[in-house]
This record gives structure tokens, C-alpha cells and sequence, in this order.
């Protein structure tokens, strides 16, 4: 297959995908019922009344964590097509993926250095 070929295949089935799910929802507006309740719109937790305001600020030291979880979340998604094309390419590959792995080990530290893995 040609790169023409392949994009003509990944645009068909990204339309493919973007018609079904209009589709189906188009189905569920046609089929589903509306029903106006007053209570609808009120933010609960647990079938409970919410004490708190929906719109609340968290506080910076979650900030730390959402980078980490961020960057190894990350990781795994470009550990998952290195491992397909890694027979392929073998020991550049494999030297790709030690300076990624050690540019997050690094950003690692430094967080590590900074208490953004201390808990509070």
C-alpha cells in the first residue's frame, strides 16, 4: 500500500467513525424522550444534595502530580508503537527509547528534588 492509499483508509474510516457516532446519536434524539424535571439540573453527589459550590479550585500541590501522571501516562503511549516497529528497526530503537526513558527519569528527579513527591 502507498501512503495515498493509507491516508484514503484512515480518512474513510475516520468519517466512517464520525457518521456512526452522529448516526447514533441522531437515532437517540429521534427515539428518546424529553423530560423537563426541575431537579435535573442540580448538581448532586451520591443522590445527595451537594454541600459545596460545583466550581471549586483545587490547590497547586496537585500540580506536581497531575505532570507525573501526565508524563508516564505519556510514556506508555509511545512504549506501545515502539515495541510493534522495534524488530524492525532494532538497535536505533532501542537507543530512541533510552534517551526518552532517560529524559523522563530526569524530569523524575527533579520533581523527586523539588517535594513534588512528599506527601502533604
Amino acid at each position: 500500500m502507498n501512503e495515498i492509499t493509507q491516508y484514503a483508509v484512515l480518512f474513510s474510516l475516520t468519517l466512517g467513525t464520525v457518521g456512526f457516532v452522529l448516526a447514533i446519536y441522531a437515532l437517540a434524539r429521534a427515539i428518546g424522550r424529553l423530560r423537563a424535571e426541575p431537579a435535573k439540573d442540580v448538581p448532586a453527589t451520591a443522590g445527595a444534595l451537594a454541600r459545596d459550590p460545583v466550581w471549586v479550585r483545587y490547590h497547586a500541590k496537585y500540580y506536581g502530580y497531575a505532570l507525573l501522571f501526565l508524563a508516564f501516562d505519556m510514556e506508555m503511549a509511545f512504549m506501545y508503537p515502539w515495541a510493534v516497529v522495534y524488530r524492525e528497526e532494532g538497535l536505533v530503537a532501542l537507543l530512541d527509547m533510552g534517551v526518552f526513558l532517560a529524559v523522563l527519569f530526569l524530569g523524575l528527579l527533579y520533581g523527586w528534588s523539588q517535594g513534588a513527591l512528599r506527601r502533604q
